[in-house]
């Protein structure tokens, strides 16, 4: 059994979990739900990006309050479905935190997305969604796979003629270059692209000369340009119309790449006295763009969206992170959602994935070169948004300040990375400093690794009572 430690919680962080609102991310549920009826938004969750639940917390008239176990032992049938439904403790972490005036416990389950798909105990496939968990029918358990990578839409057939791809401009060029004395049917049948005399989506993508006339409205890119700094674009403020990019992938991300570059490039502000022009690294732009194009979920029928803003760029890419990948890991580990697009495209003159699952890290070190902050990577419901900001990096107690006030606490790889410090002692002695102000204190029961870094309640009430 994953047996939860034990957390004695302050009146300040009591109060702070009950103001949290159900979400995405977060479910409260009354201690009295059974076990089975609880699995539905472990489903949900593991399925999805991962969340938090919240056992012991009742809802009483259009408020949260804290009603939990009187001992650990009660919550023991819990825990054990967890175990029974997940067939072994990773995919989640549980803790019991204690009221620190009446003792009752709150059990806090942290679930982790999960590279399977995960089964309630009713048999039912759940996922969230907003503040629910919803029951899923078998044709969305099918999208759920592609999301995962479990399947991969790439290996669909197209319903078209197989010269539509073995006798394009783009399939010939490419074995001419690539794999001479050899006809483009016959190498395209050897690499799984034409099957049971079908060409395949990964390559229609690939070899037709226009993938869009077969796999409309998810094979291309929208560029839109707004004149603002507002965080969503409105349509008063478009400059111009949509730009719509075409044709296989190995030209829509050279293209797509120039496109943004010229824009950017065209943009004026006005900073110190003078009209200057917005500089992005251009190993960014190629390598996001680049990311977004070959692991985007090509089962979904939307085109990826590039909006570029006065102050930062935003490339939303439709389909959650595939597999095992989270935003936390997503430099460290690799996980193709479509691994025939990704290996193929690699073999195109001047690939644009030279360096294959080094793509982000290379994206992130270009801008910390540049003293801007990094990119952002948020998983949302159906896409992945990066956003690229041109802004200077904050200073590094301004970033622990803003990174403790949206997540609750922080560990020194995340503080190195947000603030591009490379030294591990560097970035503690930020910490420290914060600590012997009174307003940072090391979360209890995290060691080594997991060591973290939360607010006293001098830092609550300075930086999150403000």
């Amino acid at each position: 059994m994953n047996l939860p430690n034990l957390t004695i919680l302050s009146t300040e962080e009591v109060e702070l979990i009950l103001a949290k609102q159900e979400s995405h991310f977060i479910d409260f549920k009354d201690k009295r739900i059974t076990p089975g009826k609880l699995t539905k938004s472990l489903s949900g969750f593991a399925n999805a990006a991962g969340g938090e639940l919240y056992v012991g917390i009742a809802e009483q008239e259009n408020s949260f309050v804290w009603d939990g176990f009187e001992r650990q032992e009660d919550a023991n049938q819990i825990i054990q479905t967890f175990d029974e439904i997940f067939n072994f403790p990773s995919g989640y972490d549980c803790k019991f935190l204690q009221h620190p005036e009446n003792n009752d416990l709150v059990l806090h389950i942290e679930v982790r997305k999960n590279p399977k798909v995960i089964k309630a105990s009713d048999g039912n496939v759940y996922l969230r969604r907003s503040a629910q968990s919803v029951k899923l029918t078998e044709e969305r358990i099918k999208e759920l796979e592609y999301s995962k990578g479990i399947s991969s839409f790439e290996d669909e057939l197209v319903p078209i003629n197989t010269d539509e791809i073995s006798n394009s401009l783009v399939a010939l060029e490419f074995v001419l270059n690539t794999v001479p004395n050899v006809e483009p049917d016959e190498w395209l049948c050897k690499q799984q692209l034409i099957i049971k005399e079908k060409p395949t989506v990964a390559g229609v993508l690939l070899f037709s000369d226009e993938p869009q006339a077969f796999l409309p409205k998810q094979s291309g890119i929208k560029i839109l340009q707004y004149k603002s700094r507002e965080e969503k674009g409105e349509r008063d403020h478009l400059a111009g119309d949509p730009i719509t990019i075409e044709g296989c992938l190995y030209e829509i991300i050279y293209e797509a790449v120039n496109k943004v570059k010229e824009i950017v490039e065209s943009i004026r502000v006005y900073r110190n006295g003078n009209l200057e022009s917005i500089q992005y690294p251009s190993e960014t732009l190629h390598e996001i763009l680049t990311n977004a194009i070959i692991h985007r979920d090509y089962s979904i029928q939307t085109d990826i969206q590039v909006r570029i803003f006065d102050n930062r760029i935003e490339v939303e890419s439709p389909g959650t992170l595939p597999g095992y990948i989270t935003v936390e890991n997503i430099l460290a580990e690799q996980y193709s959602r479509n691994p025939k697009i990704v290996r193929l495209i690699n073999k195109f003159p001047n690939p644009p994935n030279k360096d294959v699952g080094e793509g982000l890290n290379t994206a992130f070190d270009a801008m910390k070169n540049l003293k801007l902050k990094p990119p952002k990577v948020e998983e949302k419901e159906t896409s992945v948004l990066v956003t690229i900001k041109h802004e200077p990096l904050e200073s590094p107690i301004e970033a622990i300040i803003a990174y403790v006030c949206e997540h609750g606490s922080i560990t020194n790889r995340i503080g190195r990375e947000l603030t591009g410090i490379s030294s591990e002692n560097t970035m503690k002695n930020h910490f420290y400093k914060m600590r012997d102000n009174g307003e940072l204190e090391q979360v209890p029961d995290l060691k080594g690794n997991k060591a973290a870094w939360r607010f006293t309640e001098v830092g609550i009430k300075k930086y999150l009572d403000k």
